[in-house]
């Protein structure tokens, strides 16, 4: 797994998780790697997205809100294979809060799964970060690990 997460990570043609068909290297790396910050809610969101796909816990923690971020967060342990992200709907309530309402797709031990979520974005200090997320009715979440 290591070998493929590398080869991802590395790849500036391999097209980017979040489903942007933009190639990774110019689209979510930059921000996985330090080197900007997300504009608004939705970029972060989709960022997040291609983070868990390509298993970059530190981003996430980095980008979590600290006031509902996890002490300790490992995606070592995760055999999710992401398949592909849908996005319902981006709504800004002012400058500094935002949602967006997604579907994520994945397989896990071989059975596609979906998860439905509104998540709630806040931004302090010219930064946005992710701060929880409420689940849709229509389809039950998935626990994240």
């Amino acid at each position: 797994m290591g070998k493929l997460k590398n080869a991802l990570k590395n790849a500036p043609e391999t097209g980017c998780p979040c489903g942007s068909g933009q190639p990774y290297a110019t689209c979510c790396q930059p921000l996985h790697d330090g080197q900007t910050q997300a504009a608004d809610a939705l970029t972060l969101m989709r960022s997040r997205y291609a983070a868990y796909a390509q298993r970059r816990a530190d981003y996430l923690l980095a980008t979590w809100h600290p006031g509902s971020r996890p002490e300790a967060f490992d995606l070592n342990d995760d055999r999710s294979q992401w398949l592909g992200l849908e996005v319902r709907a981006h709504t800004v309530q002012d400058e500094t809060h935002a949602t967006v309402e997604f579907i994520a797709r994945y397989r896990l031990a071989g059975r596609g799964q979906r998860l439905h979520e509104i998540s709630r974005f806040v931004r302090e200090a010219g930064r946005w970060f992710y701060v929880d997320e409420q689940h849709s009715d229509e389809t039950p979440a998935t626990p994240r690990t």
